[in-house]
């Protein structure tokens, strides 16, 4: 059957399959206590509600015997990095270039899955399949199951693909033989840490979300400390710069799905294309990427800090143009952009025109500092 297994899994896809059972993770509650209780996650709540079931698959599913790990390359055609030297173009994550992975993967594993129930002797066996939405700890478990390990970037990293692995998982009733989990080949390598722009790294294999740009850029719905803005380029969705870099990457090849070829738009979209976009562009631009699912504000404030880190003052207008936004996140960072951007003469002519108009507070913030900075 497992034979079997590996061999559909691979006809479906995905480069990787292995086995672990749900007590392989002893220290996973601990771990994730600490690292939460740390606040390293920022805001995402959503990990504290879930903390038991997150670091325990038998708390999340009681009836689970086995769990199946897979993965699937996405490695890049070309340098990851390189198109943070466009300072005119937005940087996009490579896992978000084209079409949503959780959709492609998810997919796959229910076939998958349904293969693997079909050809099961124990016709009653019961499946669940994840991909990231769920409370599972799924580079821990890929750890366990042989897939690779979790790199000091906390990513994880295999022999064969690198820093570029999709997960998944399908838990299962059924009892599968295990495989022997991964060691770490990290050795004294530093190269994720020492590259990370805002030095999101307090101790290898520590991650404080709160200074990571992926985080920043993706799941912080606020405004974006000042003192990570500059950091941060021209990258609009995500970070790659800890992946990119890892010297295990010499073994990975390009993506083989299609669908997660990069799209040749999204490689390095002009900042002065991205910012023209309304609401219902940007919705059809991103339509079944990654990307839409950050909205359309936070997405205008990541291009906004884009365009301030631009150096580029023939692309002020477009921050100009935002200076009446409905969203007070995006009007301050069309403040923040311009001061970046323009001479003292030009921000007080600006703030004469449209911060006395003002309401919020963090707007008339980032006009009182762009004022003082411009004295």
């Amino acid at each position: 059957m497992k034979t079997d297994l590996i061999a559909k899994a691979a006809e479906l896809g995905f480069d990787i399959c292995r086995v672990t059972v749900p007590n392989a993770l002893p220290n996973a509650p601990s771990s994730l206590n600490a690292w939460l209780d740390s606040g390293y996650a920022g805001d995402m709540n959503w990990m504290l509600e879930t903390r038991e079931r997150r670091s325990n698959p038998s708390v999340l599913w009681p009836e689970a015997n086995s769990i199946i790990m897979l993965g699937m390359n996405y490695g890049p055609e070309s340098d990851a990095l390189a198109t943070l030297a466009i300072r005119n173009a937005g940087n996009i994550s490579v896992y978000a270039r084209n079409r949503d992975y959780h959709d492609i993967i998810k997919g796959k594993l229910k076939h998958l899955a349904q293969w693997l129930v079909s050809h099961s002797s124990d016709q009653a066996s019961q499946i669940k399949v994840f991909v990231d939405t769920a409370p599972v700890m799924e580079k821990p478990l890929a750890e366990a199951a042989g897939l690779g390990w979790q790199g000091k970037h906390t990513n994880l990293v295999s022999r064969s693909h690198g820093s570029w692995l999709f997960l998944g998982s399908i838990f299962t009733t059924l009892v599968l033989e295990p495989d022997a989990a991964e060691l770490d080949h990290c050795g004294s390598c530093r190269s994720c840490l020492d590259i990370c722009p805002t030095n999101a790294f307090p101790a290898p294999y520590i991650l404080d979300a709160r200074r990571c740009i992926s985080y920043l850029t993706i799941e912080h719905k606020g405004h974006i400390d000042r003192n990570l803005r500059g950091a941060m380029g021209n990258r609009i969705y995500g970070c790659d710069d800890c992946l990119a870099v890892c010297p295990w990457n010499k073994f990975a090849g390009a993506a083989n799905e299609i669908k997660l070829i990069a799209r040749e738009d999204m490689i390095a979209p002009a900042l002065s294309q991205l910012a023209a976009l309304d609401e219902q562009a940007f919705r059809q631009f991103f339509s079944g990427s990654p990307v839409k699912r950050i909205g359309y504000d936070r997405f205008l404030r990541n291009v906004l800090i884009a365009i301030g880190n631009s150096e580029n003052a023939e692309l002020a207008h477009l921050s100009a143009a935002k200076l009446d936004h409905a969203s007070p996140l995006v009007r301050a960072m069309a403040v923040w952009s311009l001061a970046r951007l323009l001479g003292a003469d030009a921000i007080r002519q600006l703030a004469k025109k449209h911060q006395a108009d003002e309401t919020d507070m963090d707007v008339l913030e980032e006009w009182h500092i762009a004022l003082e900075q411009s004295a």
